[in-house]
């Protein structure tokens, strides 16, 4: 069953706002932007993991030139980049609004700052993981889906017996 949170039912604690996951959102919504504005799919496939590209360099080493790329980003730098680009607003929408709902209380667990390099690691992580899996792999890689998966990993052992409600989940569903 598809299940979109809306809200949940835990306030922040120890945080007045939660700064780094609107700065995250707000990103996000900058880069999605300029994407449809002007910077085009095309060039911001430059800025994406691209599995084949990254073993080529061994992560590290440089800029790799594969068939997407219009401009010569480093191949470290896009295992941070990525994160930001969204190949639509349905996509953009659907990674956001986890993050919304979770990113929160997730923050205000961890504090401002261990919680961005969290976030940034858990990116890492999943475009690594998928590297790992594919390493042969040419398809550009992106989107805050791992991230925003590692944020949603926090969020249950922090607060497992939070109730969240959301569009599709049943009545009684604490978290489903």
């Amino acid at each position: 069953m598809l299940f979109i949170p809306l809200s949940d039912d835990n306030p922040l604690k120890f945080l007045r706002y939660q700064w780094v996951t609107v700065g995250i959102i707000a990103t996000n919504v900058v880069v999605l932007l300029l994407q449809l504005s002007g910077l085009g799919l095309a060039a911001g496939t430059s800025f994406a993991v691209v599995p084949s590209e990254l073993v080529q360099v061994g992560i590290v080493s440089g800029s790799a030139r594969g068939p997407y790329d219009v401009l010569p980003v480093p191949e470290a730098a896009t295992l941070i980049t990525y994160m930001f680009l969204h190949a639509d607003v349905v996509h953009l929408a659907s990674n956001m609004m986890f993050l919304w709902v979770f990113g929160d209380n997730v923050e205000d667990a961890m504090g401002h700052l261990r919680y961005l390099v969290f976030y940034l690691l858990c990116g890492i992580a999943a475009a690594l993981a998928q590297t790992a899996m594919q390493p042969e792999s040419q398809l550009p890689l992106i989107g805050a889906s791992g991230a925003v998966a590692g944020t949603i990993a926090a969020y249950l052992i922090l607060h497992p017996r939070v109730l969240v409600s959301g569009f599709g989940s049943p009545p009684s569903c604490s978290w489903c």
